[in-house]
């Protein structure tokens, strides 16, 4: 069910112009946000408000004109009134869920861990490789928020781009210094100043040495690789060790959803007696009814499909080498 988004006519009124959306709490959209289009729990999609555009799917036709000056959380019908739409303020969480891949990304369970056991807060440095989708690198934003760095590094110059202007139009453009590099051949160019390093990368141990340079030498600092491949984890292990690092360990992080129904509640039937008629009626009428029932009871049950394994996450400590 994805939707198409048509380009303004020439002779749109004014420039549009980028807006922090993702930071900038407003209580209406306006021209230049950026937009979370909410159609289900799997079907996101984002896109920025331009005067004259509009955005389709399957319920039909929805116009930017139309959407201009709505709350957010809006619930917006289409024009031939079939389907709607709700209008989301963008966070990175949603980002996650919608974003356009370009590569293999990082889910909200893997970045929480991620970031706890780096010990990301507000006022933190820290290296991102590679930039990928993006889709750790807002929530890294988010966190470090609003005097941190994020020195983040990308050696594909198409992904490099698309995420500089995606960093651009969310208002990520202070926090996050975007460079198109290859990290495991020329190293970060950074020397003492961050706090934390995240990997992910197809040979992160040839990366480690640079990683250790631009860490800061009068605390510890933290790294975390990203591999999908455990082999991949016993080499990087095998240099976090070489290099001087400690506390190495490594997680896999495997979550799983539960569905949130009501059933209802009947009485065993007595020997002998007749079963009481029961009308058919539509899945969807029936599930309104039984949450509208008292005497139903909330049950919960695993979701059919569950993503299972994505990477290993493997973190290490470096401990201060000043000595002052």
């Amino acid at each position: 069910m994805e939707g198409t988004e048509s380009e303004a006519p020439s002779n749109t009124n004014g420039a549009v112009t980028a807006l922090p959306t993702f930071r900038v709490l407003t209580d209406a959209i306006a021209v230049g946000d950026t937009v979370a289009v909410y159609v289900g729990p799997r079907n996101i999609t984002f896109f920025r408000i331009t005067p004259g555009a509009k955005w389709s799917n399957t319920y039909g036709t929805f116009l930017h004109d139309s959407i201009i000056g709505k709350p957010w959380g809006f619930k917006l019908p289409a024009q031939n009134g079939r389907g709607f739409v709700y209008l989301l303020r963008p966070t990175p969480e949603l980002w996650t869920s919608g974003l356009p891949h370009r590569t293999q990304i990082l889910y909200q369970p893997d970045i929480s861990l991620v970031s706890m056991y780096l010990d990301l807060r507000p006022g933190v440095k820290m290296i991102e490789s590679g930039t990928g989708s993006g889709s750790f690198s807002h929530s890294i934003a988010r966190t470090i928020a609003p005097t941190g760095r994020l020195y983040s590094f990308e050696y594909n110059e198409h992904r490099y781009h698309q995420a500089l202007e995606e960093f651009k139009n969310h208002g990520w453009g202070d926090l996050i210094t975007l460079q198109h590099r290859d990290v495991c051949k020329n190293g970060f160019g950074l020397s003492g100043v961050v706090d934390a390093v995240f990997l992910d990368l197809p040979a992160p141990w040839e990366a480690l040495p640079a990683a250790k340079e631009a860490l800061k030498t009068n605390k510890s600092g933290k790294v975390c690789c990203f591999s999908p491949c455990i082999e991949q984890v016993t080499r990087t292990c095998e240099t976090l060790k070489e290099l001087g690092f400690i506390e190495i360990r490594m997680f896999e992080v495997l979550s799983r959803a539960y569905e949130v129904s009501h059933n209802e509640t009947k009485p065993y039937p007595k020997l002998g007696e007749k079963q009481a008629f029961t009308q058919k009626v539509s899945k969807k009428k029936r599930k309104a009814e039984l949450e509208d029932d008292e005497d139903a009871i909330i049950v919960t049950k695993p979701e059919r499909e569950s993503r299972g394994h994505t990477s290993y996450l493997t973190f290490a400590t470096l401990l201060p080498r000043d000595t002052d």
